[in-house]
């Protein structure tokens, strides 16, 4: 049985999230602010009528919570089949998966978010710190307050940046609309939602875990595939001659640096840790995901 049409628009918010339970917090969000947005446009060109009034009127046209809930389920479907990428071939046999990483796209996304975290990592941390610092030395002032506000508001326009690096990368659905907040309140009562809101401090949270991530992941990738990258290609340098005639201080580089027996064996490990540093990428393409996910969006249905 459909619920009762509800008579505002917080009313018909409520009723939209619990008809979205159980959704992905980001679709929640999405449909939330989307939703908001267009009752109060409709309530802005039709000021002679009351919420109940405009609330009713539009749902013949945009729907009832209940009937946009299945409408964003289903478009959401649709968006998602048509953005993933193409899934690599399963392979049943180990050796098949262990070289199958390769043909999975999201490694690469992966492979590179992994690197890209070092810069973004930097950024995020030095904005929030400078902006935390500089809001509890001017809180003694008049402008600190406002300072603060714009502080916060900066770091929620940033999580959205962030949120669409993530999916494009990783994959994982983060939120396309920012968060919604009641209107109609006063100012304080703004503040004071920004301030006691659990996403606030998830998202300053994860700026500042963002630096010692992304020097790890930063750190290890680049590591391993350097070192792998410089075992498969020695010996074939030195199997084609070379490095024939280099000295360096005396040492004969193309005889003594590896013998014939032992480069197969450094190629073929070099082979192997290729292999295993993108699946260490597709690993932390993943973790990184989730702790976007739980940071950045999923505190925000609760708002």
């Amino acid at each position: 049985m459909n619920a009762a049409l509800p008579h505002s628009i917080p009313e018909y918010l409520d009723q939209l999230r619990a008809a979205l339970a159980g959704a992905d917090p980001a679709l929640v969000q999405d449909a939330l602010y989307d939703a908001e947005e267009y009752l109060r446009a409709e309530l802005a060109e039709n000021p002679s009528r009351t919420e109940a009034e405009v609330i009713a009127s539009v749902a013949g046209s945009y729907g009832a919570p209940n009937e946009v809930a299945d409408i964003y389920r289903d478009t959401e479907v649709k968006v998602q089949s048509a953005l993933r990428p193409p899934q690599p071939v399963r392979r049943e046999t180990a050796l098949g998966r262990f070289f199958g990483v390769a043909a999975d796209p999201r490694t690469y996304g992966a492979l590179f978010y992994s690197v890209l975290a070092l810069a973004t990592g930097t950024f995020y941390f030095t904005w929030v710190t400078t902006g935390i610092s500089l809001s509890v030395g001017l809180a003694v002032l008049i402008i600190g307050i406002p300072f603060a506000v714009l502080f916060l508001g900066s770091v929620r326009v940033l999580s959205l940046v962030e949120g669409r690096i993530v999916e494009v990368m990783l994959g994982e659905r983060m939120p396309r609309r920012p968060l919604y907040s009641a209107r109609g309140r006063t100012v304080w009562e703004g503040i004071k939602d920004m301030f006691t809101d659990p996403r606030t401090w998830s998202t300053l949270l994860y700026m500042f875990a963002m630096l010692p991530l992304g020097i790890t992941y930063f750190t290890l990738i680049v590591t391993l595939l350097s070192t792998a990258l410089a075992c498969i290609a020695v010996p074939l340098l030195l199997g084609f001659g070379a490095f024939d005639n280099w000295y360096i201080d005396h040492w004969d580089v193309g005889g003594d640096w590896l013998h014939p027996w032992q480069m197969p064996l450094v190629f073929i490990a070099g082979v192997a840790l290729l292999f295993g540093t993108l699946h260490l990428a597709r690993g932390i393409g993943r973790m990184h995901g989730a702790i976007a996910k739980n940071l950045l969006v999923k505190s925000a249905q609760f708002a």
